[in-house]
């Protein structure tokens, strides 16, 4: 009896297309990437670190010069990760760097591994819930970088052609399925 099925045309036309359905959906989803990690754990640049008092000075040291302060590198702005599409957390930050360079920084990231995961800066402001997945393109966004992995910290240069500050949020975007899976809505530090 199953020798008969596979005899006819039709059989093997509907056997082919099921197996290439499968396949194209096995492509197009990566299901297999909701149960896989990639670790990330790059070099953060160290900042500036704010003295909480000044130190004193006697009064009988005679006045010097002021010491001319070396640029430092730090923090312009940061906000924390919330969930869209998938579970994420985590911190970002821009850092304006002491050769004047900016990077993106993300810390402790956790979210899901997915087909195509993007790195954006964008003018949008980050909305809680479903209302908030998909509005990231609908402004002025760029495209740092893929993401380098769902898990730990990352580093992320910004080209010298962006301002920094034309952005206020960062998304982790899945541009094959047009979604956000997380945000950091990012404000001054």
């Amino acid at each position: 009896m199953g020798k008969r099925i596979f005899r006819s045309r039709a059989a093997w036309t509907a056997f082919a297309s099921a197996v290439l359905v499968t396949a194209l959906a096995l492509y197009w989803f990566q299901p297999w990437k909701l149960f896989t990690d990639t670790y990330v754990d790059e070099a953060v640049p160290p900042v500036r670190a704010t003295p909480t008092t000044p130190t004193p000075t006697p009064a009988s040291a005679a006045p010097t010069a002021p010491a001319a302060t070396p640029a430092a590198n730090e923090i312009l702005t940061a906000g924390e990760f919330v969930t869209h599409e998938h579970r994420t957390t985590g911190s970002a930050e821009i850092h304006r760097l002491a050769d004047g360079r900016h990077q993106l920084v993300i810390r402790n990231l956790s979210t899901s591994s997915g087909p195509d995961l993007r790195v954006w800066l964008t003018d949008q402001p980050v909305t809680l819930g479903r209302a908030g997945w998909r509005v990231f393109d609908d402004g002025e966004w760029v495209e740092l970088a893929r993401l380098k992995g769902n898990k730990g910290n990352q580093v992320y240069e910004i080209p010298a052609s962006i301002d920094p500050r034309d952005f206020r949020s960062v998304s982790i975007w899945c541009k094959r399925f047009a979604v956000s899976f997380g945000a950091a809505d990012l404000r001054a530090a």
